[in-house]
């Protein structure tokens, strides 16, 4: 599924325009990406939390030239999602 396909999604379940729903799916990934700008947590209860983490520095191999390198250490996006998306329960 794309992003208009998703909007198309919302716009039906939601009983929405798809340039409402549009807005709204917008505005919901510019929040979350604000927050993880911010170092901040967000938890959606009954969908999931996303969260900030650091990967420390580490080495690497670089798979043409087969030399070691050096990772740097950044910080990654990581979500844990709830209970409402537990994947192995049946409808």
């Amino acid at each position: 599924m794309n992003k208009t396909e998703f909007i198309a999604e919302v716009a039906e379940k939601a009983e929405m325009t798809k340039v409402q729903a549009q807005k709204a799916v917008n505005a919901f990934a510019e929040v979350i990406a604000e927050q993880m700008k911010k170092g901040e947590k967000v938890a959606i209860l009954g969908f999931g939390t996303f969260s900030v983490t650091e990967r420390s520095k580490r080495k690497g191999v670089n798979p043409q030239t087969k030399q070691t390198i050096v990772i740097p250490a950044r910080k990654s996006v990581k979500f844990k999602p709830g209970a409402g998306l537990d994947l192995t329960k049946k409808k």
